[in-house]
């Protein structure tokens, strides 16, 4: 349901813009009052960092890592331990988040916060994640040059028009921004005097070149159709397993760069003068993965494989109304060391209408 308040912001919300030339000027605008993130072009890719003056905004079509980091961090520390004899004391080191923005996040980068959130929001609730995505204004950008791995589109996912709290469409001459909510409209407004109102003639022509591009991409046909919730018995004891899972290393890659994967480990550590309680991600393509004390539940590489492309292909639609834990992304298509990623699972299950 859209409450009143909401109805009454869309209804006066419009469009801004700003020229290419005053990027800087409009960083510095949003930086005045919040913590700006946007992707700047380093060694190792396209990463997020922290703006600062003279920080120029990258042309990658993504970045290595995805945004997921802002709000599930690879490492984090969950709380301390005062040990004195028998005593133990638990020390919260949770902080209030500072307020931060986001730029240049992707359609599929977004689209991933849907996924976690179903995780880490729903009961019961993770705090550290919850702290940080109140306090996060997501700032996305729409793609206008997908790349040969994109595949968004096969998750319903439209690249040109992404979701978001301002929506961002980067033309030829100038950036155009859209508040889609309440955050991106009080962010939006404090952005008045560097931004002037427009129409969205010019983001509506670009769009439909955007979508063009789209129809013409490599995986522009492939299907989920196959896939999705109760389809556990249909494919968990499919033969094709083995020769899938038989070139993979169990080196994590995928799930490291994938912006959707949400397994963790915690860990103890005994400092000398006390204990700390970390969070770090885990993967479910090591072999130690869900080790305990009676034993391994999967003990051969085949069974984790298996493991991680039915989680996203049919245990996680199952429990969520039917969502994949996929969004196209391609980062995995890109980065595996040995080209197994899972548009070859897709293709290899999913018959004739992946052929």
């Amino acid at each position: 349901m859209i409450s009143s308040r909401e109805k009454l912001w869309k209804e006066v919300a419009t469009m801004r813009k700003i020229s290419l030339d005053k990027l800087n000027s409009l960083f510095s605008a949003i930086a005045d009052s919040e913590t700006l993130y946007l992707p700047v072009d380093t060694k190792a890719g396209a990463s997020y960092e922290k703006w600062h003056d003279g920080a120029v905004l990258s042309d990658a079509l993504n970045t290595v890592r995805s945004a997921k980091d802002f709000f599930f961090p690879q490492t984090e520390n969950l709380m301390d331990f005062k040990v004195e004899g028998k005593n133990i004391e638990i020390i919260d080191t949770r902080e209030e988040c500072e307020d931060f923005v986001i730029f240049g996040v992707r359609a599929c980068d977004v689209k991933s916060f849907e996924i976690l959130d179903r995780v880490f929001l729903s009961e019961p609730v993770d705090s550290y994640y919850k702290n940080r995505r109140e306090h996060g204004v997501i700032m996305s950008l729409a793609c206008t040059k997908p790349h040969e791995t994109c595949f968004c589109g096969t998750f319903g996912i439209d690249a040109s028009s992404p979701e978001g709290d301002i929506v961002c469409h980067k033309t030829d001459d100038a950036l155009y921004m859209d508040a889609k909510t309440e955050k991106g409209e009080a962010l939006l407004s404090k952005l008045s005097a560097v931004t002037e109102e427009t129409d969205d003639k010019a983001v509506e022509e670009q769009k439909k070149v955007t979508k063009e591009r789209l129809a013409k991409l490599p995986l522009a046909s492939l299907s989920a159709d196959s896939f999705g919730a109760g389809k556990t018995e249909e494919f968990f004891g499919a033969p094709e397993w083995k020769e899938l899972s038989q070139s993979c290393l169990g080196c994590g890659t995928c799930t490291f760069i994938c912006p959707t994967c949400q397994c963790y480990d915690i860990k103890d550590f005994n400092t000398g003068h006390g204990v700390k309680r970390f969070r770090c991600w885990d993967s479910c393509m090591y072999s130690d993965f869900t080790k305990m004390s009676a034993g391994q539940p999967r003990l051969t590489q085949l069974e984790r494989f298996r493991q991680r492309f039915m989680h996203k292909l049919v245990y996680y639609p199952t429990n969520n109304g039917g969502l994949f834990s996929c969004v196209g992304c391609g980062r995995c298509i890109s980065k595996c060391p040995i080209q197994m990623n899972i548009v070859k699972v897709m293709k290899k299950l999913g018959g004739n209408k992946n052929d």
